[in-house]
């Protein structure tokens, strides 16, 4: 069935709480679509599950219900990073209910989350990373379609911003004078991102010569799509595909030009807390992971030029 169909399955008590949980993180935790999306499709399951082993309301959840859940869940082959995320969603869903007085107990803080394999990310060289940000053609320079993707890739790899928070500038987001952005992050935190001379000079000439000739009056996105309105990000990943298919280097993604601004910034001296910020990530674990990546790329040179590697 389809979740859907298993929510409406689900006892009244059980379908009021998910529904009023899904409210909670919209309004309350001010969480993404995508977010809350996963959240309450993990919640529904569980509470499908529960309610197979004689649970009524979220009240008779108990830790063997929790843990029974993700070991079926594991059973039907579910990776990793799914049952991180469901083990993640169960606890948000219980401690919510015990706060709101649907439970007298939190048997989520009893849950411990499963532990993530974690591959290291696509990186290009700085060298790659340059020839793509420089893929759009130069002879087209004056195509406002052609001015507009070079902005979007190098503004991408000068500031690590995300695909969503690219997609989300508006043109007030850019302090030219002190050449930085206003990004708004997961959960809508603002944070203030520098870029370099070439992201501004892409962006100027997008400014001046692109986005007039492709912008509707009702827009108010700094990138625009060739009907006027704001670029989606379903288009930005084909720009940064393409341009990584033009010059013959392996697929790309925004988020591998993400990872690749970071590696960069630390292979250059850069302060990982520094780093944290710039990304806007909430945990400097996160960001940590570029480290490895460094190690990663220090041991292959070794293993290349060391003569007794």
């Amino acid at each position: 069935m389809s979740t859907r169909e298993i929510h409406e399955s689900l006892p009244a008590a059980m379908r009021d709480a998910v529904d009023e949980f899904g409210l909670h993180l919209a309004r309350a935790e001010n969480r993404s679509a995508h977010t809350i999306r996963a959240y309450v499709g993990d919640v529904v399951s569980l509470l499908d599950h529960a309610a197979r082993d004689g649970c009524a309301r979220p009240g008779d959840l108990d830790i063997a219900v929790l843990r029974g859940w993700l070991a079926a869940r594991m059973r039907e082959g579910s990776a990793r990073t799914s049952q991180a995320r469901r083990a993640a969603a169960a606890r948000a869903f219980t401690g919510w209910a015990l706060r709101q007085g649907l439970a007298d107990a939190d048997p989520g803080a009893q849950l411990a989350s499963p532990r993530a394999h974690r591959d290291l990310p696509n990186v290009l060289s700085s060298d790659q990373a340059a020839e793509l940000v420089e893929a759009p053609s130069a002879e087209q320079a004056d195509d406002p379609i052609e001015l507009r993707d070079r902005a979007v890739l190098e503004v991408l790899y000068a500031t690590g911003i995300r695909v969503s928070e690219l997609c989300g500038l508006d043109p007030a987001d850019i302090d030219d004078g002190r050449r930085v952005l206003r990004v708004f992050g997961k959960g809508a935190k603002e944070r203030t991102v520098p870029y370099g001379l070439p992201a501004q000079r892409a962006l100027d000439a997008w400014r001046d010569r692109g986005r007039p000739r492709l912008s509707s009056n009702r827009s108010e996105a700094l990138f625009v799509g060739v009907k006027g309105g704001r670029l989606q990000q379903t288009v930005v990943r084909r720009i940064v595909a393409a341009a990584a298919q033009a010059r013959g280097l392996p697929h790309t993604s925004p988020h591998d030009l993400r990872h690749s601004a970071a590696t960069h910034l630390l292979d250059g001296g850069a302060d990982l807390r520094a780093v944290q910020d710039l990304l806007g990530h909430a945990s400097l674990s996160s960001t940590q992971i570029y480290t490895h990546i460094s190690t990663e790329r220090l041991r292959a040179a070794f293993r290349q030029a060391h003569p007794r590697a």
